[in-house]
């Protein structure tokens, strides 16, 4: 065999060896698509009935609505946790069952060099994983720039936040990633999979715990309560008392306009209200640094995993 023929050969080689957890990925795919497509066409358009029946009518029933918005909350959560299922998979079945069985060390003892092999298992799941996470996001934004008006978009939520942009793939790539170097460098499967696993949710946990911080807040304060502009990231609210804030106070008879209200702030030293908040309109610079930052650990992890291998090969 050539050497040209099996360097052309290694992502054909790739794509048979996992053939059935790409016909489980595409299932999966094909799965969630199929699911949005049904929820437009039915739960949908029997909530935006429901929103019609309602402007004519006093009383008036939300279960299609509520179903709708369960639907947009429960796909959300399944395409944001399907990277570690890739991570998973990266660590025991891409890379550590191959060492583990010496399937590795014979393809590189023939006319296939380490760098070549890890790129050839890395670049064909990357490809695969981008295309297929790009049409997943499209079909859902999709679905959630459809959904019906009274459809509540709980935008800040974990799940909803990473399934409507480009974060999405980043954790998908950067779980392939940290599962390439977790299993060149445990050799052995089962560990590889818990600790690819658990690398990705300390990852993703400790992102969604700072993602507040990644963008500047917005802080509004005033005399009195206002209404926030919809839909808002609500993080902190309270009153200045003395000139310090004091979050979310209690005061009872105080609340309102009158002057009986204004009269029992002032005995409580309330002398202004405030507001920290995100608006609707940051979704997009908090999704692209998030993005960023993800990617940037997805360049180390598998920058990681080469300089591993020619350790391991040298």
């Amino acid at each position: 065999m050539s050497t040209a023929g099996a360097v052309g050969g290694l992502p054909w080689t790739v794509v048979r060896v996992h053939r059935t957890a790409l016909i489980v990925w595409g299932s999966f795919v094909a799965a969630v698509i199929g699911f949005l497509t049904w929820a437009m066409g039915v739960t949908a358009d029997a909530a935006r009935a429901e929103a019609f029946r309602c402007l004519r009518s006093d009383s008036c029933e939300v279960t299609a609505t509520l179903e709708y918005s369960a639907i947009l909350r429960y796909t959300a959560t399944g395409l944001c946790y399907s990277f570690y299922a890739v991570a998973a998979w990266a660590g025991a079945a891409l890379i550590a069952r191959e060492l583990e069985s010496g399937t590795a060390w014979l393809a590189w003892t023939q006319s296939v060099s380490p760098v070549r092999w890890l790129t050839a298992k890395l670049a064909v799941p990357a490809l695969l994983i981008t295309l297929s996470g790009t049409v997943l996001m499209a079909a859902y934004r999709w679905s959630w720039s459809n959904r019906p008006a009274r459809v509540i978009g709980d935008w800040p939520a974990t799940t909803v936040f990473v399934a409507r942009g480009p974060a999405m793939v980043a954790y998908a790539l950067c779980a392939l990633a940290v599962g390439a170097v977790t299993g060149l460098a445990l050799r052995r499967s089962l560990p590889a999979l818990s600790v690819s696993f658990a690398m990705m949710l300390l990852l993703s946990q400790c992102l969604d715990r700072y993602r507040a911080d990644l963008w500047p807040t917005i802080t509004r304060t005033g005399a009195a309560f206002y209404n926030q502009p919809s839909p808002v990231w609500q993080l902190e609210s309270g009153v200045f008392v003395h000139g310090k804030r004091v979050p979310d106070p209690s005061y009872g008879n105080c609340e309102g306009t009158t002057a009986e209200a204004k009269r029992c702030l002032a005995e409580h030293g309330v002398t202004g209200r405030y507001s920290v908040y995100h608006p609707a309109s940051h979704f997009w610079p908090l999704q692209l640094v998030e993005t960023g930052i993800v990617l940037a650990v997805t360049a180390v992890a598998t920058a990681a995993a080469f300089r591993l291998l020619h350790r391991r090969t040298a």
